[in-house]
């Protein structure tokens, strides 16, 4: 086998079809006969529901059936949602509200599903779902990001969902009162719409005894569960299949209410049942990321080396809670609460807030960029009021011997945070940037200078498997329990076990996102994939070359123990004689030994990996329009081994582009009233190519010692440091037009505005 940590990129397999509209996805492969499903949404953000008339839409041509929550109940269904609660300082766990797959009795946000239409044609089922008449009665509204307001959930009358705690609050603040120096910052993270290229979307068969249910997701196993759980069925009746998906970012990577609707219609009708979700419906439905307040504090010594920290969070749930919704802004962001920095004396106090809005969720990086942009920029803020250069008051408390243990728990195994920063100020040529400066002044522009020193930690199972099948016609499954999303797994995947086993390239075709051929997975999510299915592969190739040892022995006519493997080939000692592993495969099909034609293994990770790096980003403003310009854009990483360096790039790209468009164009706004005042892209801005920069990518890698590849997930990393590299950018260029304090997203019209208060206060 090939020495971990040899990297090479290969052209991406799957580009072609992509690119040329071959991709195969839910909306092209649902089956021709399928009826169409259309939900009836609530058009308010709380009422009561007091009548549900069906009757006239029944009659409408076209019409196979129309299901309520009662019809659900009716049919022996469990109708709940599933979703985990955190423990709460006096040991018990968070109360659970019920979350029903369509409203009972209430809606609690706009777009909520209240019923479903099926037709024959998507057009009837449109028609219909506007002929079903429901009454409401509306109640007081709370979109407010505070505790109180009028009740959503009778378990929490006071709104809050949950309160998590960490740390020692009394050591904290005896440290604070000790400090030389303390600084605050209240830091406004913007609710973002993921709005994946591919919008949410279901099919699903009975076929009398099975259901098979295909949805572009980023796993099938979870949805398979909970189905089987809510139709009363066991696992092995329930087949659940992704097919090509189009993005995800961590809303595509758990069960939503459409889901047992749909499956209940295919199973009640006898008929295949399909439903895609539009783009505003998407925008008022899909769970929403960011979405929280956090107020931040640290204290420093005399020598300007942080002593302690400590943050109050107040996040916003939406209407209900959502699968991994509460430990997200609470345990998930925790593990990289102090980022790349010594502090041992901290205090968190998290509380999530029920509003009458959509769910609030897994968003790229899942609380990971949240923790990092409020310790960054509270760190940007100190120096700023210390009189200080910001990358030197960092680098006066980074870690630096490893193994560390966090004051949150996790340990970090290695890492060399000085020599990342010191590659990415020669990569983002600090030494130019005054001339820079001034060549902007000279335009009447501008331009600040950010950074972020981030670190971030890869979650999800740490278990995985990986299944080889050489195949009758000459070729090599890879089932993996992963699932891509558009990140290049087919290449990664298929370029890893040809290094590993000599197995052509070419020759290999991966297998994902079915429960019916593939044992067990953990799905995409938490930048797992590469590093847990790659180890899982290394294992089952190690398994291979063992199995085949044997055999391979006999056809060379040696002795097991003369036998070796390298190369991609066994080769038998001093007779020189070499067998490639499929001509091993070959040899053993012709023998009638299928048992050496299929492997598997599973592994399990013995720790996390921490991915780390520095963003160095500068801007430039138009103090007349307001205008923000991401002009300079540097990044150095810290991924350990590298696989494929170009997708690893890629996928930093994309997630700066997320990072960016949440910092500087990206805002969901709803009315006192709850509506979604940015259900468009009319109306609400995504990044387009000409706000994205070019982007300077390089690495400094220090192998993990957590897996035996030392690689560390790149598929967040971007964003966790983008955020606040930008917000520090847009600070830096502002400071000297009196402007202190700014917050997402840095839209020109806002950014104007700060400009002329702080204009008219100079002028006061």
């Amino acid at each position: 086998m090939s020495e971990f940590g040899k990297s090479q990129t290969v052209r991406r397999v799957e580009d072609i079809r992509f690119l040329t509209g071959h991709g195969r996805y839910v909306d092209d492969i649902a089956p021709a006969d399928a009826l169409f499903a259309v939900f009836v949404r609530a058009p308010v953000a709380h009422a009561t529901i007091t009548g549900i008339d069906a009757d006239d839409a029944r009659a409408m041509p076209g019409v196979e059936g129309i299901y309520t929550l009662a019809d659900l109940e009716a049919a022996g269904l469990t109708v709940a949602m599933r979703y985990a609660t955190v423990r709460q300082p006096g040991g018990e766990n968070a109360p659970a509200p019920e979350r029903p797959v369509l409203a009972r009795d209430r809606v609690r946000f706009v777009g909520e599903p209240v019923a479903c239409v099926v037709a024959r044609s998507l057009a009837e089922a449109k028609d219909a779902a506007e002929a079903v008449m429901v009454d409401y009665e509306d109640l007081p509204v709370h979109v407010a990001l505070a505790p109180g307001g009028p009740a959503l959930h009778p378990e929490t009358p006071d709104n809050v969902a949950y309160t998590w705690e960490l740390g020692d609050a009394a050591a904290t603040e005896a440290a604070f009162a000790a400090a030389a120096h303390r600084v605050t910052l209240r830091t406004d993270h913007n609710r973002v719409i993921a709005n994946s290229m591919e919008p949410r979307g279901a099919y699903a068969e009975w076929d009398g005894a099975r259901l098979h249910f295909c949805f572009n997701g980023q796993g099938v196993w979870g949805v398979r569960d909970e189905l089987a759980a809510q139709m009363g069925l066991p696992n092995e009746a329930v087949r659940v299949t992704n097919p090509d998906v189009g993005g995800g970012f961590g809303m595509k990577s758990f069960a939503h209410p459409e889901y047992l609707t749909i499956a209940h219609a295919a199973r009640a009708l006898g008929r295949p049942v399909r439903w895609m979700s539009e783009r505003t419906e998407a925008m008022l439905t899909d769970n929403a990321g960011r979405d929280l307040v956090a107020e931040a504090e640290l204290a420093f010594d005399a020598d300007h080396r942080i002593t302690a920290y400590r943050v109050n969070i107040l996040s916003n749930l939406g209407a209900y809670c959502s699968s991994f919704a509460q430990a997200i802004q609470s345990s998930v962001a925790a593990r990289v609460l102090t980022g790349v920095y010594d502090i041992q004396t901290v205090h968190v106090l998290a509380r999530g807030i029920y509003t009458n809005t959509t769910q609030v969720d897994a968003y790229r990086g899942a609380g990971r960029p949240e923790a990092i942009t409020t310790l960054e920029r509270l760190i940007d803020k100190a120096a700023r009021e210390f009189g200080l250069d910001p990358w030197e008051l960092r680098a006066k408390s980074y870690i630096r011997e490893f193994p560390y243990k966090t004051a949150s728990g996790e340990t970090y195994d290695v890492g060399d945070f000085p020599r990342v920063a010191a590659r990415l100020a020669e990569e983002a040529d600090l030494a130019g940037y005054p001339a820079r400066k001034a060549a902007s002044a000279a335009a009447r522009r501008l331009r600040g200078l950010g950074t972020c020193f981030y670190i971030e930690s890869i979650l999800g199972d740490p278990s995985e498997g990986a299944e080889v099948i050489f195949e009758e016609d000459g070729t090599v499954s890879l089932l993996v329990g992963t699932q891509s999303n558009g990140q290049g797994h087919e290449t990664t995947f298929a370029q890893f076990l040809a290094d590993q086993s000599g197995i052509p390239f070419e020759a290999i075709r991966v297998v994902q996102g079915d429960s019916d051929r593939i044992r067990k997975g953990g799905g995409t999510g938490g930048s797992r994939s590469a590093t847990v299915q790659n180890s899982a592969t290394v294992a089952t190739v190690k398994k291979m070359i063992c199995a085949f040892t044997p055999f391979v022995a006999g056809e060379l006519g040696a002795g097991p123990e003369a036998v070796e493997f390298e190369d991609g080939a066994f080769r038998a000692g001093a007779s020189n004689r070499v067998m490639t592993m499929m001509e091993a495969a070959e040899a053993a099909r012709a023998a009638g030994r299928t048992d050496l034609l299929r492997h598997h293994e599973r592994t399990t990770l013995p720790g996390r990996s921490f991915p780390n790096g520095a963003h160095a980003v500068e801007v430039e403003v138009d103090p007349e329009t307001g205008a923000v310009a991401v002009e300079r854009y540097t990044v150095t990483d810290d991924f350990g081994n590298l696989i494929h360096p170009m997708l690893v790039e890629g996928q930093v790209h994309g997630g700066i582009a997320q990072g960016l468009g949440q910092a500087v164009t990206e805002r969901t706004v709803h009315d006192p009233q709850g509506q979604l005042l940015s259900a468009s892209f009319m109306d609400y801005a995504m990044p387009r190519a000409d706000d994205m920069p070019f982007i300077r990518f390089t690495t400094e890698p220090v192998p993990s010692t957590a897996n035996v590849l030392g690689m560390k997930g790149c598929g967040e990393a971007g964003t966790v440091g983008a955020i606040a590299a930008v917000s520090n950018a847009v600070l830096d260029a502002l400071w000297e037009s009196g402007v202190r304090e700014v917050q997402m997203p840095f839209t020109p019209n806002r950014v104007w505005a700060w400009l002329q208060r702080a204009e008219a206060g100079a002028a006061a």
